[in-house]
């Protein structure tokens, strides 16, 4: 019998909280760990693609001639450095997306369609989402089993996770009724500060029961990492970074666990 990926897609309409780190990150520990792993880059700035050590400038084709029909998923798949892991790239070209896939039929759905041929072949499927709740990221929702959210220890960072969590609720309503909230990850922990603690606190109280333990903290090592095309498990693995991912990526197959055997 053949098992289908499970999909998360990782997002938060707030640029600069983490997603992206968070998604190359966490799929490096799970493919570490033996799972087999593939990261979808659904952010026109081709964060996750350059992050993995690919020039998304260089690259004849990716994500959106995916999603245009000019390709198959197949054929736009890219090597990582790590073992068990995968690429589907974005280039600068999938901006035009958004606007080329606003007529078409079941346009919510094109992601959806384009994982469906590539499910069997993995455990898990990671959508960086982009930073915005616009038709890209809608896609990347439908195509989803579950939401996973990373979350920055700041001030206006409940807004924000109200705003997401509306968007949500209108994609279940209306699109997926089986969507699922994973949980949230708090990125950028600063525990010097009582700003990141009164954060913290707060979040737990909204969130109750999906907030990870594992909080991944402000680090120099992994907004280095990037630059030199590696997640931070190839760059510095010792880093306190590089065991605060090894932690949540071993909380996140835990709770992958619990959620199967209750289902």
């Amino acid at each position: 019998m053949l098992t289908m990926a499970v999909v998360f897609a990782i997002v938060n309409q707030k640029g600069g909280v983490g997603k992206t780190t968070t998604t190359l990150n966490l799929g490096a520990y799970l493919a570490s760990s033996g799972k087999r792993v593939l990261i979808v880059d659904l952010d026109p700035q081709a964060n996750a693609t350059s992050g993995l050590g690919h020039d998304h400038r260089g690259l004849s084709h990716g994500l959106y001639e995916v999603l245009i029909g000019n390709k198959t998923a197949a054929e736009a798949l890219l090597k990582t450095g790590h073992e068990f892991l995968e690429l589907l790239p974005s280039t600068p070209n999938l901006a035009g997306a958004s606007i080329e896939l606003v007529n078409a039929s079941q346009r919510e759905f094109q992601l959806s369609k384009v994982l469906s041929e590539l499910s069997a072949s993995y455990d898990f499927i990671l959508i960086d989402c982009p930073p915005s709740l616009g038709l890209l990221t809608l896609n990347g929702l439908v195509a989803a089993d579950k939401v996973l959210i990373p979350i920055q220890a700041e001030y206006y960072a409940l807004e924000g996770l109200e705003q997401l969590m509306q968007t949500v609720e209108l994609v279940r309503e209306n699109l997926k009724p089986e969507l699922q909230v994973f949980g949230a990850v708090i990125t950028m922990f600063d525990g010097r500060t009582k700003l990141s603690k009164d954060v913290m606190a707060e979040l737990y109280r909204y969130f109750p029961n999906k907030i990870f333990r594992s909080v991944i903290p402000r680090s120099v090592r992994l907004a280095e990492a990037p630059s030199f095309g590696k997640t931070i498990l190839g760059y510095d693995p010792e880093s306190k970074a590089a065991h605060a991912y090894a932690r949540l990526a071993n909380e996140f197959l835990l709770r992958h666990n619990e959620n199967k055997t209750t289902i």
